[in-house]
């Protein structure tokens, strides 16, 4: 039956064979958070490698590497279409053109990679193997081409459990995406004959290695209730606020007050907890809609919620003075303490195009998406805040956590993560679970808990495995109380090699196929 499927995927022509590659590129996004429906991603790669069977010149095996990625790339980012509805009188014209603008633009790096894997790939193996690569390297160059989105990589299907996720601490997110890309591929090749068979049930071995690997390395931690019942006394407890408050609604100057003080009644100290007990207070990505630096009677009325040895972390705007000529605003993260004074400051560096400011602004008129005129100016890059008696931190605002290996100072290494963001832009969609993904991983390669502080949602504390410790559901308000655990931090191969081990993973899958093509090609050898 198999066989007979893949005969009428590779004789399809014309818009129907478009159609097949189309809907094959959205039906894998189904194996991606939030519905982790795994199966669906060699399924639909399967599809596109047995159409490749039918494809007889270089325009044809581009087009199905394009009309693959459009399909996969606009169903996994639909939900971006939500960010122009905040304002729709004003934005809501170009969601046609960002969502085909950016699944079409996108789709360029799998068009890449499916026609390297058709031109260099002689028969089905070795185009299943080349295709894992091809795409491992497409995913990595997506993460750095044009300030990069590494957002939505295979990998992240395993986000899932805790257990598959542990072979990022090894190779990182995209070498566990080039294997991840082996378990998507593999499977197409079970018609290929008795050789066929055996790579395809070798696709379905690798998750039962990542998922039986990552158990047996879980295995040596006591369950996270013991953990957190068992936590130290002296460890400081984080409280997150997730105000929830709509987007629409959030910088609208007539409720700006109502809003700081919804925020401040969340912040005190709950009345169930010690008064000695150190807290650290996090709000979200500019909760504070207000200028921290100038305005002392709000930090004065921020420094009223917390107790002697609290700090409150906070979101908010900072900027020069107006009258400057280098006026410039930061999106950044502000710690004040129980006297209202600012002990740390971090701003953002790596900014969201068209979100936070508008690139070649000189030929480009649009307005940017968040509030204000001015374009956000970027920070210097990860740092690491040291902060009163706190563990030291490196705070993450909004999307720079999806960048691995890039959210930590490595000269200067980190306690924990903190990870602001506003998810509010976004609705109750798919997105915020596949950025909340994209932080839980940061924890398994860095070897450090994960906080997440997210507006509307998903906050979240991970541990330094990516075990899930507390959260908070998406547009719900709440207050998250959770120890910081930092005893189990540990030193993690990715952190000491970082991407080496990608490279080697997909240097290794072209040695393997170059071999086997020779071996083909060798007088006497069976075909």
């Amino acid at each position: 039956m198999i066989d007979r499927l893949a005969k009428r995927v590779a004789v399809l022509q014309g818009w129907p064979r478009r159609l097949t590659w189309l809907l094959s590129g959205a039906a894998a996004v189904l194996a991606l958070p939030p519905f982790f429906f795994i199966p669906a991603l060699p399924v639909g790669f399967a599809i596109l490698l047995w159409s490749l069977d039918g494809v007889k010149t270089r325009k044809s095996a581009l087009a199905a590497g394009w009309w693959f990625g459009t399909g996969h790339f606009a169903a996994g980012f639909y939900w971006i279409s939500h960010a122009f509805l905040v304002q729709p009188e004003i934005y809501g014209w170009m969601i046609p053109f960002a969502l085909l603008g950016l699944g079409g633009g996108l789709a360029i790096f799998p068009m890449l990679a499916v026609w390297g894997s058709w031109q260099l790939g002689k028969g089905r193996i070795a185009r299943a193997f080349l295709l894992a690569s091809f795409w491992a390297i497409a995913e990595f160059a997506r993460g750095h081409v044009l300030t990069g989105f590494p957002w939505n990589l295979l990998g992240h299907i395993w986000a899932i459990d805790p257990a598959p996720m542990q072979f990022a601490s090894l190779v990182g997110i995209y070498g566990l995406s080039a294997v991840t890309a082996l378990f998507a591929t593999l499977p197409a090749v079970w018609i290929a004959g008795r050789s066929g068979r055996f790579v395809a049930l070798g696709g379905i071995l690798i998750a039962a290695l990542l998922w039986g690997g990552g158990a047996i390395r879980l295995s040596g931690l006591s369950d996270m209730a013991t953990e957190l019942a068992s936590a130290p006394a002296d460890a400081p407890i984080l409280q997150v606020v997730q105000p929830n408050i709509a987007q629409s609604e959030k910088w609208e100057k007539s409720l700006q007050e109502i809003h700081f003080r919804q925020l401040l009644a969340m912040s005190r100290r709950p009345a169930d907890m010690d008064a000695s007990q150190q807290r650290i207070v996090i709000w979200p990505e500019t909760a504070a809609t207000f200028f921290l630096e100038t305005d002392p009677g709000r930090r004065a009325m921020i420094g009223d919620v917390l107790g002697p040895n609290d700090i409150l972390i906070t979101g908010a705007p900072r900027t020069f003075p107006r009258d400057s000529e280098e006026f410039q605003v930061w999106n950044s993260v502000e710690a004040i303490d129980d006297r209202g004074a600012i002990v740390g400051s971090f701003d953002k560096f790596h900014l969201v195009p068209f979100g936070e400011y508008v690139p070649f602004r000189s030929i480009l008129p649009f307005p940017k998406l968040t509030a204000g005129r001015t374009d956000f100016s970027a920070g210097a890059g990860p740092a690491t805040l040291h902060v009163k008696n706190l563990p030291p931190f490196s705070p993450l605002i909004c999307y720079e956590v999806i960048f691995p290996g890039a959210v930590t100072d490595d000269q200067d290494r980190p306690a924990w993560l903190l990870n602001v963001t506003n998810d509010g832009w976004f609705g109750h969609s798919a997105g915020p679970y596949q950025h909340l993904a994209a932080a839980r991983f940061r924890a398994v390669e860095e070897g450090v808990p994960m906080v997440r502080a997210a507006y509307t949602g998903v906050s979240a504390v991970f541990d330094s495995y990516g075990r899930l410790q507390k959260d908070l559901p998406l547009t719900k308000q709440g207050i998250l109380i959770s120890p910081l655990l930092v005893g189990k931090n540990h030193t993690t191969v990715y952190y000491l090699w970082r991407n080496i081990p990608f490279y080697g993973i997909v240097t290794l899958i072209f040695v393997l196929v170059l071999g086997y093509q020779q071996v083909r090609k060798s007088p006497g050898t069976k075909k």
